[in-house]
């Protein structure tokens, strides 16, 4: 499968456009991280964050949060997609699926998930509700407020630890990508 075949299957199942922004910002951070973790894999990672919150519309995964990531999984199936390798990674961006992340992939969209958010969070309070005015200084402190975005989940993101990238160069990552495609995300 290719970005514009997985495009093609997101923007059928998804119609919200603060889902799509989200997994457009994911699919962003994932291509980012593969040019250092995994650089002949840029798409493939890419395709994995596009895809990560597949079923956000389609299943109640706010009361059953072990439905979100295998309902995503019977989407693809039947969409005629049979990668077990994109499946696992899909499933492991949450841990309530019962697939816990063992591998740099699923390390990355791990993180990459509530981080796209969190930085999101930090642009919105920003006067001009920019990502390109979040610096990476903001960031480490708001990351140290829990009571800041607290739905963003900081032991997904210092997650990334686990590919052996650190924390900081993980908050570079994320702010570059999502600032390449600003507009796309509204931010």
């Amino acid at each position: 499968m290719n970005r514009e075949e997985a495009y093609q299957i997101l923007t059928k199942y998804m119609e919200g456009e603060r889902y799509l922004q989200h997994s457009l910002a994911v699919e962003a951070i994932m291509k980012g991280l593969a040019k250092r973790l995994a650089p002949d894999q840029v798409e493939r990672w890419g395709i994995v964050g596009l895809l990560h919150d597949l079923d956000e519309e389609q299943c109640e995964w706010q009361e059953h949060p072990e439905v979100h990531g295998p309902t995503s999984v019977e989407i693809l199936k039947k969409e005629g997609i049979n990668d077990q390798e994109l499946f696992d990674a899909i499933c492991a961006h949450n841990p309530a699926s019962g697939v816990k992340a063992r591998t740099n992939l699923q390390y990355a969209v791990l993180a990459a998930d509530p981080m796209s958010g969190f930085l999101k969070a930090i642009a919105q309070i920003y006067p001009d509700k920019k990502i390109t005015s979040v610096k990476h200084k903001s960031v480490n402190k708001r990351f140290r407020e829990l009571r800041f975005a607290s739905g963003a989940n900081r032991d997904y993101m210092e997650a990334i630890e686990f590919t052996g990238l650190d924390l900081d160069e993980f908050i570079d990552i994320a702010l570059e990508e999502m600032c390449s495609i600003a507009d796309d995300l509204g931010l």
